[in-house]
């Protein structure tokens, strides 16, 4: 089963909302939230990544960042305004990138159902992004980043939501990066046909924001410790998230650039990978799973990695996926790199970006080589999150991305 609980927004009014909606705080760099959030003083990255609005030095951890956050989210609460509403609701979340359309349902999901593993992970996460998203919570006393969640898709769920969307939406626009948000409220016999609905979903499974579901539980221990024993249900023992079919997600490929060869001549690096693989000259984007596209030396290759599948690994859903062949074959044994969590020598690329993003890293000199990978499919990541595992790290990109600050949980 799947539990979700209505809850009441703290949301733009209507004509603001396009000037508060930002991209989540993890898919951009200071820089980049600086520049996005400049001349906007109601950009809710303001509130997400405070730091933009302190010296360039400051530590983005340091406590004068927590504290500017509280600041702009009580400032930004005045002037878009911020509406807290009336009544609990759940509210339908549309976007629609070029022909692609995703439609979730927001709601305040269990975190009782996130400790006893009935909501599903497939990444570890990091100590130190953590306690960043864990303080910011407990600071503002508020969820202000979206976890987007995929489930098996229900017809049951899919006839309510093409009910409520034949009514008006809260909001409906285009924000700069071509990505349309349209969202709509929901209350009374609906809400509880959908809470009815999503308790015969067998299961929920995190697709992208797993640091910000452990941050909203940690962030309830810490209030628990504060404030005393846990007592009847509350805001802060769920967390804010938009869960979509999983008939409609998509997964876009979490590229790779290293820096250097490891002392190999692009001849020479390519000639080592001839002696283990089929390797072409081809496109950028690879057509089929077990083929990687490598962008070296002014030149795009098919490196066909299938060949190279172990009958041991048949059975090991995470052992086939091209993220883990990669690293085996030749990120490991050919460019010595054996962690790619702590690796200084490698970084990730989102598919969004493209694959031009990749050539002109390569051709800045920035990086010696590019990898574009074929993505990984929603059913790898429900099957290995089914058997417990975890996925290598950077191996799903998921777009289009839900907008911070439209829809805030309040705990």
């Amino acid at each position: 089963m799947a539990a979700i609980r209505p809850f009441r927004a703290l949301r733009p009014a209507p004509d603001a909302a396009p000037r508060v909606a930002a991209v989540p705080y993890d898919v951009v760099s200071t820089d980049e939230a600086r520049a996005l959030a400049d001349g906007n003083d109601l950009s809710f990255l303001r509130v997400t990544r405070s730091e933009i609005d302190l010296p360039r030095q400051t530590d983005p951890y340091a406590p004068q960042v927590y504290a500017q956050a509280l600041a702009n989210f009580e400032r930004i609460k005045r002037e878009a305004p911020l509406v807290l509403e009336a009544e609990p609701s759940l509210y339908f979340y549309r976007l629609r990138m070029g022909g692609h359309e995703q439609i979730g349902l927001a709601a305040a999901y269990s975190l009782d159902e996130y400790d006893r593993d009935l909501i599903k992970k497939h990444e570890r996460t990091r100590p130190d992004k953590e306690d960043d998203r864990t303080r910011h919570i407990s600071e503002l006393r508020a969820q202000t980043g979206v976890v987007f969640l995929t489930y098996r898709a229900s017809p049951e769920v899919d006839a309510i939501a093409r009910r409520v969307m034949a009514s008006a939406p809260l909001y409906d626009f285009t924000a700069p990066d071509g990505v349309t948000h349209t969202i709509w409220k929901t209350g009374g016999e609906l809400s509880r046909a959908l809470i009815e609905a999503f308790g015969r979903i067998p299961a929920l499974y995190i697709a992208d924001g797993h640091h910000r579901a452990a941050s909203a539980a940690r962030a309830r221990e810490a209030l628990e410790r504060r404030e005393g024993e846990r007592g009847p249900l509350r805001p802060r023992d769920s967390f804010l998230a938009v869960a979509f079919p999983d008939d409609q997600v998509q997964i876009l490929p979490y590229n790779r650039v290293v820096k250097d060869l490891a002392g190999l001549a692009p001849d020479a690096f390519v000639a080592r990978l001839r002696e283990r693989f089929t390797v072409t000259e081809g496109p950028a984007t690879p057509r089929t799973k077990g083929d990687v596209a490598m962008y070296l030396a002014g030149r795009w290759y098919t490196i066909g990695l299938g060949r190279s599948t172990d009958r041991s690994l048949q059975g090991d859903r995470i052992g086939t996926l091209d993220v883990s062949l990669l690293q085996q074959h030749i990120l490991d044994p050919l460019l010595g790199i054996k962690d790619v969590r702590t690796d200084k020598r490698i970084d990730f690329v989102g598919g969004a970006r493209g694959t031009k993003e990749l050539q002109r890293l390569v051709d800045a000199g920035t990086s010696a080589v590019a990898f574009s990978l074929y993505p990984v499919t929603v059913d790898d990541l429900m099957a290995i999150a089914d058997a417990g595992g975890i996925m290598p790290p950077k191996s799903t990109w998921f777009e289009p991305k839900l907008r911070d600050g439209l829809l805030i949980h309040v705990i």
